[in-house]
């Protein structure tokens, strides 16, 4: 295959992708054009662009986007209206990241006419498959190239040798081995590798970057008023945000609560068990109150079906088919189903933990009336169970007495 003649990567600003900057450059001979997304990860990415212009990126070829609103608005917030779970406990903070900055990755490749794409994700891991999915969805005669799938530099210390070889400024701790991988952005922080490999060890607690302590958080439980509107948080008590304010707010009450803590061994997509440890403070909030308004705006039909597609559509997300048709007619049922989840939820944060405490709603299907241990006036029939539980318990009887002619003659 030909060199590419322009790519544009997806640059952080750190080590490793100034590496790869410098790779392309060297291994293609190509003009590169970085682009660094904010999505909340609480760097200042102006650092981003300097570093670039140091490695000799025209001013006119550096990208860096503030995706905040965008992120929450058009990713996290459609997903949380799925409660989505990956293997019923992670909230895919990562995996949901990776197809917002796919698609700006390939809207800039387009504004260029650049022939190529590159990202940062190694060949173990799942980012890959995430990036290169949506990539092709959006695109696909794009070509992604993947250093770490095609370079030999393939050791901390030969990273570290290019780097120097090539003078790309290299930060004192970056010199020896990290202790762990961080990925960040506003939904979550993730840490992986090296002194979280063992599942058998406890992680230490300096790998919690998001959340104090649960032993450590106030001996005070705090209440959290959060409104929301067809199935999207919109106010925090009483206070309107933007979907951003909304989670950015979330964020500081989960974590001064030591809320939204996670230590996990997962399935990646591409086959082997990775150990994990995940901040999403806001997002546990977000999650709880949300299940809290359904519990009386959505009626079992729709709450039960909707929580059977689940773990497939948290699947989608994390195995990289975000743009895939059958997320989206996963989305438009989800999305059918909040036409009437609004109004408020009161939620507990005390000491790790978020419980709703009260919800109440416009569109509430709740009625005092039919469920009252006092006098119903009327509102419910009792004697009506009786016709209900003898045309239900039909098939029941049948199977047992068939079992029972079979037993005898046996």
């Amino acid at each position: 295959m030909s060199a590419p003649k322009k790519v544009v990567l997806a640059y952080s600003g750190g080590l490793d992708t100034s590496i790869i900057l410098k790779w392309l450059q060297t291994e293609y001979g190509c003009e590169v054009i970085t682009y660094t997304a904010d999505l909340g990860q609480g760097e200042e990415l102006e650092p981003a662009r300097r570093k670039a212009e140091l490695m000799g990126i025209k001013p006119e070829n550096i990208h860096i986007l503030d995706a905040r609103e965008e992120f929450v608005r058009d990713f996290v917030f459609p997903m949380f209206r799925a409660n989505a779970l990956y293997e019923g406990l992670y909230l895919l903070g990562t995996s949901i990241a990776r197809p917002l900055i796919s698609k700006h990755l390939v809207q800039i490749a387009h504004e260029h006419g650049a022939d190529a794409v590159a990202h940062g994700a190694t060949g173990k891991g799942n980012d890959q498959v995430r990036f290169e999915l949506a990539c092709y969805a959006l695109d696909p005669s794009i070509r992604v190239i993947a250093p770490w799938r095609e370079w030999n530099l393939s050791s901390r210390t030969t990273l570290l040798e290019f780097a120097e070889k090539h003078q790309i400024p290299i930060a004192k701790d970056k010199r020896g081995e990290a202790p762990f991988s961080v990925d960040a952005n506003l939904l979550h922080t993730s840490s992986e590798g090296k002194v979280l490999e063992n599942p058998g060890e406890e992680a230490p607690e300096y790998v919690y970057q998001r959340t104090v302590s649960p032993e450590d958080a106030p001996d005070t439980p705090e209440m959290v008023e959060i409104e929301f509107e067809r199935g999207d948080a919109v106010a925090i008590n009483g206070e309107r945000m933007t979907p951003a304010g909304v989670l950015t707010k979330l964020n500081e009450l989960g974590g001064k609560h030591g809320v939204g803590r996670l230590d996990m061994v997962e399935n990646r997509f591409v086959g082997m068990k990775s150990r994990g440890v995940y901040e999403t403070p806001g997002g546990t909030v977000l999650l709880e109150a949300h299940r809290g308004i359904e519990q009386i705006t959505l009626d079992s039909g729709s709450g039960h079906l909707k929580d059977s597609i689940m773990p497939r559509y948290a699947e989608l997300i994390y195995n990289g088919f975000w743009f895939s048709p059958e997320r989206e007619m996963m989305q438009a049922l989800i999305d059918k189903s909040q036409e009437h989840v609004t109004g408020t939820v009161r939620v507990k944060l005390y000491k790790g933990s978020v419980r709703t405490v009260a919800r109440w709603s416009e569109h509430s299907l709740y009625s005092e009336a039919h469920v009252t241990f006092e006098d119903d006036a009327g509102a419910y029939d009792q004697k009506d169970a009786a016709g209900f539980i003898r045309l239900n318990a039909l098939r029941l009887k049948l199977i047992a007495t068939r079992n029972a002619r079979i037993a005898d003659k046996g």
